[in-house]
Formats: C-alpha cells, structure tokens, sequence
C-alpha cells in the first residue's frame, strides 16, 4: 500500500514538471512595468505609444530626432509626470463626461476642416485608433483642470500689484504685439550649492553656443528641455507679449526674429527663448459678450451625470422653444442670476473663469451651448449679443489682471510640477530602448 502510494505521488510529481514545462513555454509576456509611480505604474506599452506619437510629430516637422535613449526618457518622464496629475485628479473626483469629450474631439475636427468621419479616417490612417484618442483627449482634459485647480489657488493678485502694473510701463503692454517663442527650460532643483547652480547655467550657455552655430532649436529642446512643451520642439505658439511669463518679457522685446537670448533664470531654472515671428500689436477694441446661463450644482444627492442629464434636457426644451429666462429662474442654482432669467450682462476680459470665456467665444448668437463645466458646477449657456467695445478703466483691470495670473501661471506651474515629482515615490524598474 505504502509502495502504491509512492508510485502514485511520483507520477503525479511528473505530470506536475510537465504540465510546467509545457505552460512555460506558452506564456507570453504582454507588458511590462517600466515605472513605480506612488501606487500606480506606468507600462512599457504606454511609453511605447507615446514613442510612436513623439516621432511621428518630429518626422512631419522635419527635425531631426536626438539620440533614442534621450527621447524614451524624457517620454518617461512625461508618463510619470501625468501619472501623478491624473492620480489626484482621480482623488478630487475629476471625471469628463463624454458629452464634453465628443464636443471636444468635434472642436477639434472643426478646427482641422474635417467631419467627424475624415478625422476618424486620419486618427487610423496614423496607425491609432479612436478610442485611444478618446482616452489621450480624456486624459489631457483631465490635467488641464488639474493644474488649474492646484495652481490658480496659489496665484494672488494685490491691488497695489494691479495698480503698480497699470502704472509702469509694462501696462502698456496691453496693446503688445502677439509673439511665436520656442522655450528651453533647465531646472535648478531646490538645495543645489553654487557650484552646481553654475554648472547648469554653463549647460545652457553651451546650448546657446550650439543654437547660434546651426543646431535646430527645436531638437536641441527635445534633447534638454525640462519644460512640458519639449517633445513638441519647445514651441509655446503665438502668444500676447503680456502674456509671457515676467522674466521673459524683457528678452523677447530685445530679440530679432530668429534671435535666441542669453540664458534667463527664474525660479525654475534657467531658460532660452527664441523668437520665431512677431505680429500685430495696437488694438484698442475688444469683442464683449451679452450671456445668460443655468447652474446646475452636483451635490450628495445628484451626482455629475444627473447634473448632466438635467441640462441636457432643459436645453433641449430650449431648442424646441421654451423661454430660456423661465426655465434659468425656475431651475437655474446661481443666485446670482436666476432671478434675472440667467442675465449676466456685458462680459468683460478676465471677468469669468476660462472655460466660461471659451465657451462664449465658440457659439453662435442665440446659440445655446452643451453642458460644460467649470469650478462652480455645470452649465448651459448662450449668448444673446455681441460687440466690439473700446477700453474703459474697469476692462482695462479686468485684462491686466487675467495677465497677472497668467503670467504667474506659466512660472508656478512649472515649480508645482517640480514639487509633485520630488515629493512622490518613484521607481524606475527599466529604461527601455526600441
């Protein structure tokens, strides 16, 4: 009996080593984990992804890409970097619904002359496919909100702030002309003595000496920019001189087309500007908007989707002709309005909060808009009237200060960046080269 059981568990040993060996040898590894990000990670399939994305804007712009170990980190470090966006977006209960995300695809098609079906068509002719756009779109919503929502709350305006800027000759720069800058950023790490602080503005200095001798801009940003506009070349795109974070300002007004500055240093770090065109300037008159709007406030007992679902359908009612006054004093939950039919008059520069602005700036009169949201909950909006207005005092402080924030925006989101990658636990498992 004893031996009949021996022989039995021997057999059984056998079968089990084969049985191990045959499945070893049919597993596959589908991904890998490539990063450690707090108690997320990022894949070897998403740094591939965004690889593919990288070089093929490189190869259209005809630049030629810098060596493949420098882009797959700095891809890395762009994975790594949204991870933890994404992540406390996630925790805050930040969630784009997909009304707003098909609007936003539909903007972008417009934006590119395509119908939905030829935009589509290019996303896989790219070898994409449009559910991973949706997801990217998703996610760049996402941060987008993040970061105005983490650093907005760490941007105050004084008066005597505004009134100093309207009162020198910066205020002045209300009638700047509009500027198309490349931008290099070399990050300087908080507790860095003299003699690394040093060496990092001799790399810059070296990276000039490169640019004035023939080295493209743009690859040299790919290659050595920290700022989140390097894999797109460093390109910040047209922007108002006012615009332009302080420390910049100065050096673009001394630089000719094509010119790059001296090294800049700010308290990320230091920067090389380059100025690729300059256009415009003087304009005195600025488009208003006549607007009126309905509030709907996700609360314990609504959630986001409710929120939604209930504007779509008041605009709805709208549409087919019910009176959009009525129905904002009736439903609408902006005190502030409601009892006005949604009236929130002439609109001025700076006076609501950007995606309000945007939302104004897109629809036809008469219009009403898709439940989009902003800080204070989620709207349907539309705009009754418009016109070009001249300046007056307020409008002008209005602009000044959407200026003022803007221009710190730029310079604090980059040190926020820079605390919230010191600050998490990240673990680098394997740089991975194609």
């Amino acid at each position: 009996m004893d031996l009949k059981k021996t022989c039995n568990t021997a057999l059984l040993a056998v079968l089990l080593a084969a049985f191990s060996v045959t499945a070893s040898a049919q597993v596959q590894i589908l991904d890998k984990v490539v990063a450690i990000v707090d108690e997320d990670v990022v894949l070897e399939s998403e740094v591939q992804r965004r690889l593919a994305t990288i070089y093929a804007q490189i190869q259209k712009s005809g630049t030629q890409p810098p060596p493949q170990e420098i882009v797959v980190q700095q891809v890395l470090e762009r994975l790594i970097s949204e991870r933890l966006q994404l992540n406390m977006g996630y925790s805050a209960g930040i969630r784009i619904t997909d009304t707003e995300l098909n609007d936003a695809i539909a903007r972008i098609a417009s934006s590119n002359q395509l119908t939905m079906e030829q935009y589509a068509e290019q996303v896989h002719a790219t070898g994409s496919t449009l559910s991973n756009v949706r997801e990217e779109i998703r996610n760049e919503m996402i941060l987008m909100r993040v970061q105005q929502g983490q650093v907005m709350r760490r941007i105050r305006i004084s008066n005597q702030e505004l009134d100093n800027f309207l009162n020198s000759e910066e205020g002045r720069f209300m009638t700047s002309p509009d500027v198309n800058v490349g931008h290099i950023l070399l990050p300087v790490p908080s507790g860095k003595n003299n003699d690394e602080v040093n060496a990092i503005l001799q790399r810059a200095q070296n990276l000039l000496d490169e640019a004035n001798n023939g080295t493209d801009f743009r690859q040299l940003a790919i290659a050595n920019s920290s700022d989140q506009t390097a894999l797109q070349g460093g390109d910040l795109g047209w922007r108002k001189m006012a615009q332009l974070p302080g420390v910049f300002i100065e050096a673009v007004e001394k630089l000719e087309i094509d010119q790059i500055s001296e090294p800049i240093r700010s308290d990320a770090g230091y920067h090389l500007i380059k100025l690729y065109e300059r256009k415009g300037g003087g304009e005195q008159l600025i488009e208003q908007h006549f607007a009126r709007h309905i509030l709907i406030k996700p609360n314990e007992i609504r959630d986001e989707a409710t929120a939604v679902s209930q504007l779509t359908e008041l605009r709805e009612r709208i549409k087919a002709g019910e009176d959009f006054a009525l129905l904002s004093k009736e439903f609408s939950e902006d005190p502030g309005s409601a009892l006005n039919g949604g009236e929130l008059g002439w609109s001025t520069p700076g006076m609501f909060v950007p995606e309000f602005e945007q939302t104004m700036g897109s629809i036809e009169i008469n219009e009403v808009s898709a439940p989009f949201l902003s800080q204070f909950g989620w709207h349907i909006l539309q705009v009754t009237e418009r016109r070009n207005q001249d300046f007056s005092e307020n409008i002008t402080r209005n602009r000044a200060q959407n200026l003022l924030r803007q221009r710190k925006y730029e310079e604090e989101l980059q040190v926020w960046l820079q605390e919230i990658r010191d600050e998490a636990f990240v673990e680098i498992k394997e740089s991975k080269e194609t």
